[in-house]
């Protein structure tokens, strides 16, 4: 039988499979049915500073009309403690009654939060931190090293004030994304999430709104994601990669890991077609591994990343025009 236990962060995982984080993974019970389904791990709902700040406004519109500065220090104060102290509580009681890892995720702005919540994360016994970094940079005048100097920061920070392995989720925004990933590498993460499917705006022509554009993904969105997986792992090694994004069935699994990804991050095809589609995952895996004779993941994992399918311009855009040759 194939042994699909893998390594990720430096964690043992019992298989490469991790849920990644949405509101699949915002309860106990949640987190137990996606256990039962086989998942090897699961990153936790992210805690938002935004929707932290969010609530204590609206506590305080609601009290509107009291003179108190008092009041209002009050309100921020037991707020903020009861979001955050609800979070530390979901990985608390997660680690207690599941053998899985348990990756919590922050999601920041302000850099001292970024600290602070990295911080009692890692008190209440999470075994990884993912950073969830996006900023949409609209200022024509910035300098692009500047843009990008805030995910080494953020990574540098709090690395510095906690033990547990950090991942950063990117966005594929950058002009050098192997550089990029290269300065994360050695400024404290142990790995790098590919990618962060971000909202999307859309625009209703009848109602004249924006909207959102769809927000789960589909299978083809995993092209991009392996391209550059397969790039990234060839191109820097000290640093684990997370395939994420348009993975939905065991195929997509496996082609991840061929292409150098430690572990892969599963969403939307579970909120399509359930828990049980990691099960079936799980199983595809394991017989396709069965049928080529792998006896573990690593006798195959970066099989054929960029540098090792001996024509490189496969993964990139050398290939454009022989491609569409085809197409009159």
């Amino acid at each position: 039988m194939a042994n699909l236990e893998t390594k990720y962060l430096g964690l043992t995982l019992k298989n490469p499979i991790i849920v990644s984080s949405s509101g699949l993974t915002n309860s106990v019970d949640k987190i137990g049915k996606l256990v039962d389904a086989g998942a090897g791990a699961v990153v936790l709902k992210s805690l938002f500073e935004e929707q932290i700040n969010h609530e204590i406004n609206n506590a305080i519109y609601k009290g509107e009309g009291f003179d108190y500065p008092e009041a209002v220090d009050y309100i921020k104060g037991y707020t903020r403690d009861n979001a955050v102290g609800d979070y530390l509580k979901l990985i608390k009681d997660a680690k207690t009654k599941y053998d899985i890892p348990v990756i919590a995720s922050i999601n920041c702005f302000s850099a001292d939060e970024w600290v602070d919540f990295a911080q009692q994360i890692e008190a209440a016994g999470a075994d990884a931190l993912e950073l969830n970094v996006f900023t949409v940079n609209t200022d024509k005048n910035s300098d692009p090293a500047e843009y990008e100097k805030l995910y080494y920061e953020v990574v540098s920070n709090v690395s510095k004030v906690i033990n547990i392995p950090i991942s950063i989720k990117l966005g594929l925004y950058f002009s050098n994304l192997v550089n990029v990933v290269n300065k994360i590498s050695v400024s404290g993460a142990k790995g790098v999430v590919m990618f962060n499917r971000f909202y999307e705006p859309d625009i209703d022509i009848s109602k004249m709104s924006m909207t959102s554009a769809e927000v789960l993904s589909s299978s083809a969105d995993m092209r991009r994601t392996l391209r550059w997986v397969a790039i990234m792992s060839d191109k820097v090694k000290n640093i684990d990669i997370s395939a994420s994004t348009g993975v939905h069935d065991g195929e997509g699994v496996v082609k991840q890991l061929l292409a150098g990804a430690s572990s892969v991050q599963v969403c939307s095809a579970v909120y399509k077609n359930g828990p049980s589609v990691v099960t079936e995952m799980k199983a595809k895996l394991e017989s396709w591994m069965e049928e080529k004779g792998y006896k573990t993941i690593s006798d195959f994992k970066g099989a054929m990343n960029y540098g090792k399918i001996g024509e490189p311009g496969l993964y990139e855009r050398a290939q454009f025009m022989k491609y569409f040759s085809t197409y009159e």
